[in-house]
């Protein structure tokens, strides 16, 4: 997959959003794993029985870990927001640089699809567009698929290997997850106009499940 040449202070501003995106989700990691050393979620107990703090956790770090989450996690929805809208101006500066043009030119990306993040994708002009085979329902605050980048609604083109060439069942999606717990998955979606492609690390969370999302197959209608 390629994106477009399109140099400028747009290119520039989504750039600078997606690198501070991806420290915040390295440092949501690195704070993730202070919960994880010791034993405890976003919202085990940390008092004991009698209402004592309790002597098994290091309870300072672990509220400071829990806080720290939170308000990263507000970060990276504010900044998701951003990079999407970031990316719909670029799409429409590419649209509009392409309006005289009488051939058609393959250019390799100034802003290419990105570990952890989005990427953009002309597939209205592509002959060969990929098709969707699952939807994206709720999505819970703070989910591995919240911290991703997934969306309700959001139509599925590829989840891992699997694709609507080989989809047959939504077990293969839960079946991909359940064997890459703590894994980078390569996600495609179709988002409006614009197809984004992101990572999503299943592990546990606050809640059940690995996501912290709904994945439905599309019914042909």
């Amino acid at each position: 997959m390629v994106g477009y040449n399109i140099d400028g202070p747009t290119r520039d501003r989504v750039m600078k959003l997606i690198e501070e995106k991806d420290r915040i989700e390295s440092e949501i990691r690195d704070q993730t794993a202070i919960l994880e050393s010791n034993n405890v979620n976003m919202h085990d107990t940390l008092v004991d029985s009698e209402g004592f703090p309790r002597n098994d956790i290091d309870v300072y770090k672990v509220r400071h870990a829990r806080h720290r989450i939170i308000c990263l996690q507000n970060d990276h929805k504010s900044l998701m927001r951003k990079i999407e809208e970031g990316l719909g101006e670029v799409y429409s500066d590419f649209s509009r640089s392409n309006v005289n043009t009488s051939t058609s030119q393959t250019q390799n990306s100034s802003l290419p699809y990105y570990t952890n993040g989005h990427g953009l994708n002309n597939s209205h002009d592509s002959g060969n567009e990929q098709q969707c085979f699952a939807v994206v329902g709720f999505v819970h605050d703070g989910s591995p698929a919240d911290i991703a980048g997934l969306t309700e609604n959001d139509e599925l083109l590829q989840f891992g290997s699997v694709n609507y060439n080989n989809f047959s069942d939504i077990t293969q999606v839960h079946n991909v997850v359940a064997h890459s717990v703590g894994q980078r998955i390569q996600v495609k979606v179709k988002r409006d106009r614009q197809v984004l492609s992101l990572t999503v690390v299943p592990r546990p969370w606050a809640h059940p499940g690995l996501l912290g999302c709904q994945i439905r197959r599309i019914t042909p209608s």
